[in-house]
């Protein structure tokens, strides 16, 4: 088991580059509330189908001085191939060794894998994303077994909910991101 980040803990800070060679040093994030959200990888159907709902939500969470920074264990030249080409209006960043996800205590499990892929609910995921023009794709070299994680972090840096997925749909719900931006 990895060693997960709780509430109430300053977040872990890093310099790294999204997918355009922007630099990104999580310390210019201060004085603004941030969702990092760690996906899969960039090719995942679920993983696209959640960062088109977050483009659709980002204006407002941008006036509420919420920003995002999606993560993705793939390679910058898969994510401009594949999520890259939703042209969000945030930072995607790739990290094809896991530091980043190591950093944040983001696990691998095949056993959740296995369990979501046997979760009735899963096929209307998968539906979902298909409608929304995100199909299942392979990806070579990505990891299948990772698991998503969401962290919601103050203006000061300090975790205000670290959501460790149980399975691989198991995302953080909208609203309550949506609460979070708002200041409720």
């Amino acid at each position: 088991m990895t060693n997960q980040l709780q509430q109430g803990m300053f977040a872990p800070t890093f310099r790294t580059v999204d997918h355009s060679g922007n630099p990104i040093s999580f310390d210019d994030y201060r004085g603004r509330k941030v969702l990092l959200t760690f996906m899969r990888y960039s090719a995942c159907a679920l993983c696209n189908l959640r960062v088109h709902h977050f483009i659709k939500r980002f204006p407002d969470w941008q006036r509420q001085g919420m920003d995002v920074i999606a993560f993705f264990e793939s390679p910058e030249a898969n994510i401009r191939a594949y999520v890259g080409t939703q042209n969000a209006p945030f930072p995607l960043v790739a990290d094809p060794k896991a530091e980043l996800y190591d950093l944040y205590g983001v696990e691998t499990s095949e056993e959740k894998v296995r369990i979501t892929m046997a979760d009735v609910n899963t096929k209307m995921f998968a539906e979902a994303a298909a409608a929304a023009g995100f199909a299942l794709t392979p990806e070579e070299g990505s990891n299948f077994n990772r698991i998503p994680a969401d962290f919601l972090i103050d203006e000061n840096g300090i975790i205000q909910l670290a959501h460790y997925s149980r399975m691989i749909t198991d995302h953080l719900p909208l609203e309550e991101i949506e609460c979070f931006a708002a200041g409720e």
